[in-house]
């Protein structure tokens, strides 16, 4: 009865809020969600962008940069018309509700639509919009997203997220105390069983320590932690942040994993028998197998990504 009816019942329209400038905006910026790499693609590059000149697409709420805090705010419906002329359109994709308003805003309007890379790829990554100008990490995640595609235009920016970690490097550190390993239960590449499996395996041989990843708090990832626990693993339940662990790390293919290598801590990724598209997530991002060197620090473009975005964004608008 509760699905007939949640069925039978219409599902009111998503909302979010529109900041405007007092004058006219040519440049709008989608902020799909709040999570840290979403922050780091399309949120630091605000500060390198005209305040005056930038309308924001934003959860409702959510609270921009000081320099937008004078911004109109209204709540809009996302599939309603947005009253909004830009020339260019920033956002992380178009498989939010947001981002599919800002998508269809720049179809609409004709104007460039710019995807800036927010997290680390695999074949599971949701394809690219029509005719979108991808902002991406490196040539090579260029080259993976963009293949058999001929309408996508690149720009290669490099990561915010991990240039920004690199600025908090510390020497010597993350090479002693417990391996921490990564959880990453939640994600959908690889089955659930396996995941639970290759964790509990590399837990018990190396006595590490099992973080779990913050969406691992259903039902089921609660049953597999207290298994874990049953079975001797120590279960780090607390919500320090990565940056500022000070172990060495371990993961499947967490983008953790090259966050603390670019902190300049040992990192290592590890899966028994891992499936072809895992070996090469983990040859292009160059990770090493834990048993091996740690991986290397990822190259640091010498223009920081968020500035370089913004740049390339306002070039377009101009």
């Amino acid at each position: 009865m509760r699905t007939t009816r949640a069925h039978l019942r219409p599902t009111p329209p998503a909302r979010a809020d529109l900041l405007l400038p007092t004058g006219d905006a040519d440049l709008l910026v989608a902020v799909e969600a709040t999570h840290a790499s979403f922050a780091a693609a399309v949120v630091a590059p605000l500060v390198h962008l005209p305040a005056a000149r930038t309308a924001l697409l934003v959860p409702r709420g959510w609270q921009p940069p000081s320099a937008y805090i004078d911004h109109h705010r209204s709540t809009v419906h996302l599939g309603a018309r947005v009253d909004i002329e830009p020339s260019v359109v920033l956002a992380a994709g178009h498989y939010t509700e947001i981002g599919e308003a800002a998508h269809a805003l720049a179809e609409e309007r004709g104007v460039p639509f710019f995807v800036s890379q927010h997290g680390a790829l695999t074949p599971y990554a949701p394809p690219l919009p029509r005719a979108a100008h991808l902002l991406a990490w490196s040539e090579a995640d260029a080259e993976f997203w963009t293949t058999g595609r001929q309408d996508v235009d690149v720009s290669v920016t490099g990561s915010q997220l991990l240039w920004g970690v690199s600025r908090l490097a510390r020497t010597g550190a993350g090479s002693g105390g417990p391996l921490t390993y990564l959880g990453q239960g939640h994600a959908a590449e690889i089955p659930r069983a396996r995941l639970a499996h290759a964790a509990l395996t590399t837990c018990r041989e190396h006595d590490a320590v099992y973080r779990p990843h913050p969406s691992e708090r259903d039902v089921t990832s609660r049953a597999v932690l207290a298994a874990y626990e049953r079975a001797g693993i120590t279960v780090d339940r607390s919500d320090r942040p990565l940056v500022d662990l000070d172990t060495p790390i371990v993961s499947v293919f967490s983008t953790g994993v090259l966050e603390a290598a670019a902190q300049g801590r040992d990192a290592w990724v590890d899966f028994p028998r891992p499936p072809a598209w895992l070996g090469e997530f983990w040859e292009r991002y160059a990770m090493h197998r834990l048993g091996s060197d740690p991986t290397p620090a990822p190259a640091r473009p010498a223009v920081e990504p968020a500035q370089r975005v913004a740049d390339i964004v306002r070039a377009a608008a101009s």
